[in-house]
């Protein structure tokens, strides 16, 4: 047990462990997810705003013209080029002139000048999506000299796109334009516009995403919203839930087990008291009936008539005693048997508790007043009668066991209903709260102070319990310390 109980709660300490490793992860993993996919959500919203803007000049139908935007290589040199539009009124139409003019991109791309292939697209991770930024901010170059960006319309397919990643939240959306001055002296910056979830005021944790649309980062939209981190917990809602429900069952199953354990643990010492016990139990009622039969075999006792009665009452006695023991031994181990059954008849419950209040007033070693009330006095009980008197005779024992000086035992008997109803209650020394949930336990024994002479192997009870319940009936007990017991015994009657 020293070796096996911190085995299990090593191992139960590490799959915890694991367990929030993993969820911490997963945690960081989509927080981490739910902010690339608000980036994305505002280059995606970019890109459709630039496409819709195409579109309405395509459905122009009062001016026609051609504009061309392109991004790539002529004559291996890299460029991003757009075409300002000139018009001139030609009878009933509208010719475009478009007047070609050129903007290099240095920073972004001059590691390819002096290339004749397109192997420097692929030198990077992350370069077919740097590639694609350049391309949306060469569009922007040549379309926002035409149009410029329709920010309400940005506002609303940002909208859009956040919800459908999944990202329900508030937020402020503000379009901004950098510049300074002609000697770059001062810098400033301009508000263009502010939109975003109407009534929503960012707190001091709010953080803030950017995304510039201009090869020079001079023209922006910044987005301002509370930590995603609330967001993911939800999102993660049903894996935490699942998590906990996992670590509770694990937790339960940990604790049985080393209850289980510790439990069997105790009886196996309950099992080896027992077996001192009846061992003990079993030795004096022999060897007592062993002398008193010897003495009278072989010492002449038996011609004095008082000395033979007295030893053959002795043994007499002790066989009853051996009995009692052997009969409760069979009908512990008798109810586990698949095959075991009652024979319940109908008798008078009289006719079996009398003879036992005889019996059990001639053995005892101390004065026992028994009383007897059984209302109607014919009342009659169905129950396997063997058993039923074993039921009585042990809780009869008891009463008398654990009453110090002089026993006083009352048994009623009644019916209420299609219920017999069986009360058997001393003045002994009672038994406390706290010990009165395990005294129908197997090879339980209450402790019983300094009555150090109360013999028992703690089967009495557990069998009167078992058999009673083998009845489809219930046991009671009321009990007071200092002011003794009160078993009562419930039998369903069939009529």
């Amino acid at each position: 047990m020293k070796r096996i109980v911190p085995l299990v709660l090593l191992s139960l300490l590490v799959v915890f462990a694991y367990q929030a490793y993993w969820l911490v992860n997963l945690y960081h993993t989509q927080r981490h997810a739910a902010e690339q996919d608000i980036r994305e959500a505002m280059r995606l919203s970019d890109y459709n705003e630039l496409i819709l803007r195409i579109e309405r000049l395509e459905q122009d139908s009062i001016q026609h013209g051609e504009v061309s935007v392109s991004a790539g290589y002529n004559d291996n040199t890299p460029y991003v080029q757009s075409r300002t539009i000139t018009t001139e009124q030609r009878g009933d139409s509208t010719i475009i002139n478009l007047q070609q003019r050129e903007m290099k991109d240095t920073a972004a791309i001059d590691a390819s000048l002096h290339t004749n292939d397109m192997s420097f697209l692929f030198g990077r991770k992350n370069t077919m999506q740097e590639l694609a930024g350049y391309f949306q901010r060469g569009l922007h170059a040549g379309l926002d000299i035409i149009h410029d960006p329709d920010f309400p319309t940005y506002d609303s397919l940002l909208h859009d796109e956040l919800r459908r990643s999944g990202l329900h939240m508030p937020y402020r959306l503000t379009y901004l334009h950098r510049g300074n001055t002609v000697d770059s002296a001062y810098t400033y910056i301009d508000t263009l516009g502010v939109r975003g979830t109407a009534g929503y005021a960012p707190s001091a944790r709010a953080k803030t995403y950017e995304y510039s649309y201009d090869l020079h980062g001079k023209w922006l939209y910044r987005l301002t919203t509370e930590p995603v981190g609330g967001l993911v917990l939800r999102q993660m809602a049903g894996i935490l839930a699942t998590s906990a429900c996992i670590m509770l069952i694990l937790g339960f199953a940990f604790w049985y087990l080393v209850r289980t354990l510790l439990r069997q643990r105790t009886l196996e010492e309950m099992k080896d008291d027992f077996t001192n016990n009846v061992t003990h139990e079993l030795k004096t009622p022999i060897a007592v009936a062993y002398a008193a039969n010897d003495a009278l075999l072989n010492f002449g006792q038996d011609t004095d008539e008082d000395k033979r009665r007295r030893y053959l009452r002795i043994c007499q006695e002790q066989l009853d005693r051996l009995g009692g023991l052997v009969e409760q031994i069979l009908g512990m181990s008798m109810e586990r048997r698949k095959t075991f059954t009652l024979h319940p008849t109908t008798f008078p419950a009289a006719d079996v508790i009398r003879p036992l209040i005889e019996q059990h007033k001639l053995k005892a070693d101390k004065p026992v007043d028994i009383s007897l009330h059984i209302d109607p006095p014919t009342l009659e009980v169905q129950a396997d009668r063997t058993h039923f008197a074993n039921i009585v005779s042990n809780l009869l024992d008891n009463a008398i066991k654990y009453s110090p000086g002089r026993a006083q035992v009352a048994i009623a008997c009644r019916r209420e209903g299609n219920t017999f109803i069986l009360s058997i209650r001393d003045k002994g020394i009672g038994i406390a709260r706290e010990r009165q949930s395990h005294v129908f336990d197997k090879f339980y024994r209450v402790p019983t102070g300094n009555l150090h002479n109360v013999k028992g192997y703690g089967l009495g009870l557990f069998y009167v319990k078992t058999m009673v319940e083998k009845h489809g009936g219930t046991v009671e007990l009321r009990s007071e310390p200092g002011k003794g017991s009160e078993f009562i015994i419930k039998l369903s009657m069939k009529n």
